[in-house]
């Protein structure tokens, strides 16, 4: 016997031997080799052989196109629209058979193909094409492209925001087919408007209407929304709705699945999942469905022959994202409208100022109810001032007037009683002591501060003030005082022992309660829906709420206040709200009067006199001092425009996340403030962007945060 047989009957001895006749097997085999993603030497398109690429990188300086050839064997699968793997960022000297080469792969999105490239030098192929899917319509790419000019973003940062991560089972599943428009709906409840019907009838027909819809209190709205998107619907149009929140979608998708049936419209929320959502979004990318219901993200679903875009309480947080560029679902769906020649209806029980500019300009119609319909929708608001509360025992001892006891307990003789809780953080701003007018700066108007109890100076410009007098009344004493909430809800479950306690928070939010008598303690905007309305309800610590250091105080205060009385059965079924602030205060006096488009209105008259947002334009920017420095000192902003700052940004306290916009754990920010007149916004946003893009191009240090129109500015 050979030595070499002798190895072989050792288990381990024959391994070399053995793995080198497989590999030479495979080699051998016709098996198809991975194909080289530098495509060197291929043979490209016959037409059409370059393809212009977004890629995902999501800088400012590389906010642009780039070239790369088109395989022939990628030829069917690289359409417009399509994402794709491309190499980024190799040398032009890393030329290999007419093939750039090198750098690492990256995500992109195909935008055009072209017969020839703008770029004289080698250009990169397309590693792969990652899905035969057209994501990206034109329509969508112009309206992202709008999107991050307006807001001084990457157009990369949009799309991250615009088109949802690829799912491939979702891909691979056909869409069903489209269903033939529905019949034009009923008026229904739309009836109560005085130009309800016309507007109805002008989507069925066809038009393109705006809207500033001023909704009468109650449940009515899903069903309301859900008619103007069927009318829009029966016209062979598609209809995009966004909401504040998933619990808001799930009501509209019940109005609408009532009204129309089941197949009709997608519902796209974070809750659905990844699968389910993007299976929902590729139906309307596909045009399968013409009906969208979302929140947020929602405002660049792709409808298909887009008729109407709406957006209920746009008041609220949620609509404006955290993500760079920021964008706000009102603006968004604004430049929609605008672009796609479509209707728009902007809805709410309250008013924001935005919404009254809007119908100022002439832009928006409005939409409201008469008084008479009013006074049967809404229930009966009393006030109770801090006279009373000081005079007040029960006050005194619970924190609670007598006034809300009696309510409480008359309420829960037919139904539950909402108590509405400010959460906490709320800080008070400065105000007057005796007339309650808030405390601002001589200089730019901006909010006064006492950060160390003592000193007085301006939020926005960091000017000190030493000698602040009421312009008002003259008066030179301030004010800051909240009530304790927690105490207070403390206080009314031991009042009322049999009657159980329900709560509504950041931690657990219901959706609904049963009529029966409860106590629903209840943070703002959190509040959940009573079958049949609520019998009563208290709004407490109102001057925690309008006493809040932001520009927007008494518009934010209102809007929670209208959205929990909004809930509550009307007067003549015996509803009450109590409120817990000062009678004299402008928004008491609205949510008395339930008149929040005359707030609306003295609101904006009072900012365009000082120059405020939204009748002007503002960035904010954030960074580090030295880095904030160099910012500004590079930008060449427009000649109208107004530095105010820099004041510190309130860093992260220990324990807590960082919020966004705080300064990181142990770092000194500052914040400035740029304010341009109306029709510099575009001009504005436009050096911001200029200027980031160049430091970033010159990896000039840290960089700052931009942000334009945010949406506290203190």
């Amino acid at each position: 016997m050979s030595s070499d047989n002798e190895r072989s009957e050792d288990p381990g001895s024959g391994a070399p031997e053995q793995l080198a006749l497989i590999r030479e097997t495979v080699r051998k085999a016709k098996v198809p080799r991975a194909k080289p993603r530098t495509w060197r030497g291929a043979a490209l398109a016959e037409e059409l052989p370059v393809a212009r690429v977004l890629v995902n990188k999501g800088v400012l300086h590389l906010d642009q196109y780039f070239d790369y050839a088109v395989p022939e064997e990628l030829d069917a699968d690289a359409q417009p629209g399509v994402r794709v793997r491309v190499r980024f960022g190799a040398g032009a000297r890393n030329v290999r058979g007419g093939r750039r080469e090198g750098g690492g792969l990256i995500d992109g999105f195909l935008v055009e193909r072209r017969a020839e490239s703008d770029y004289t030098g080698a250009l990169a192929a397309l590693a792969y094409v990652v899905s035969p899917e057209p994501v990206l319509g034109p329509e969508l790419l112009a309206l992202s492209r709008a999107v991050a000019d307006r807001y001084a973003g990457s157009l990369a940062d949009v799309l991250q925001l615009a088109v949802p991560p690829r799912n491939g089972r979702a891909e691979a599943k056909p869409s069903p087919e489209p269903l033939p428009p529905p019949p034009a709906p009923s008026a229904g409840s739309w009836e109560r408007y005085a130009q309800g019907p016309a507007f109805l009838r002008a989507l069925a027909e066809g038009g393109a209407p705006r809207a500033v819809w001023t909704a009468l209190p109650g449940p009515h709205w899903p069903e309301e929304i859900a008619r103007a998107m069927a009318a829009t619907l029966a016209s062979g149009r598609g209809a995009l709705v966004v909401v504040p929140d998933g619990r808001g979608a799930g009501r509209v998708d019940a109005a609408l699945t009532a009204l129309l049936g089941r197949g009709r419209h997608a519902l796209l929320t974070a809750d659905s999942g990844p699968e389910k959502r993007y299976r929902e979004w590729l139906a309307v990318r596909r045009g399968s469905v013409r009906a969208v219901v979302g929140t947020r993200a929602a405002m660049f679903a792709p409808v298909t022959d887009l008729g109407l875009v709406a957006v209920w309480d746009d008041g609220d947080s949620s609509h404006s994202d955290d993500n760079a560029p920021f964008p706000h679902v009102r603006e968004v769906l604004e430049l929609r409208a605008a672009h796609g020649r479509c209707a728009f209806l902007l809805g709410g029980t309250n008013c924001t100022v935005e919404a009254a500019q809007l119908v100022e300009s002439g832009w928006a119609l409005p939409l409201r109810a008469d008084r008479e319909q009013l006074r049967t929708a809404a229930p009966l608001v009393r006030t109770v001032g801090d006279g009373e509360l000081a005079r007040d025992g029960a006050a005194r001892t619970a924190r609670l007037p007598s006034l809300a006891w009696q309510t409480v307990r008359d309420g829960l003789r037919s139904g539950p009683v909402l108590v509405q809780v400010p959460r906490r953080g709320y800080a008070p701003r400065l105000a007057c002591e005796r007339c309650r007018e808030p405390a601002r700066c001589r200089h730019c108007a901006g909010p006064l501060q006492a950060p160390d109890q003592r000193d007085l100076d301006c939020a926005w410009c960091g000017r000190a003030e030493t000698a602040w007098h009421c312009v008002a009344c003259g008066s030179n004493r301030l004010r800051a005082q909240i009530v304790g909430a927690r105490r207070t809800a403390e206080e009314l479950g031991r009042a009322f022992p049999a009657v159980p306690v329900r709560t509504s928070g950041r931690d657990h939010i219901l959706d609904s309660v049963p009529d029966v008598p409860a106590l629903v303690v209840s943070t703002p905007g959190a509040e959940p829906v009573a079958e049949g309305g609520y019998a009563a309800a208290l709004l407490l610590d109102g001057w925690a709420m309008v006493g809040r250091p932001d520009l927007r105080a008494g518009e934010e205060a209102l809007r929670r206040w209208t959205a929990a009385a909004s809930l509550v059965r009307g007067r003549p079924e015996g509803g009450t709200v109590v409120v817990v602030a000062e009678p004299t205060l402008r928004a008491v006096q609205a949510l008395v009067r339930w008149d929040p488009v005359g707030h609306a209105r003295r609101e904006l008259a009072e900012r365009a006199e000082l120059g405020f947002p939204p009748v002007s334009r503002m960035a904010s920017v954030t960074g580090s001092p030295e880095a904030l420095a160099a910012f500004l000192a590079a930008a060449e902003l427009p000649p109208q425009a107004e530095v105010l700052g820099p004041v510190p940004v309130p860093g992260t306290e220990s324990g807590r996340p960082r919020r966004p916009g705080d300064a990181p754990p142990g770092e000194s920010w500052e914040r400035v403030l740029l304010r341009v007149p109306p029709g510099s916004g575009a001009a504005l946003a436009a050096a911001l962007k200029a200027a980031q893009a160049a430091r970033m191009s010159r990896g000039s240090g840290e960089q700052v945060r931009i942000r334009v129109d945010p949406p506290d500015i203190g």
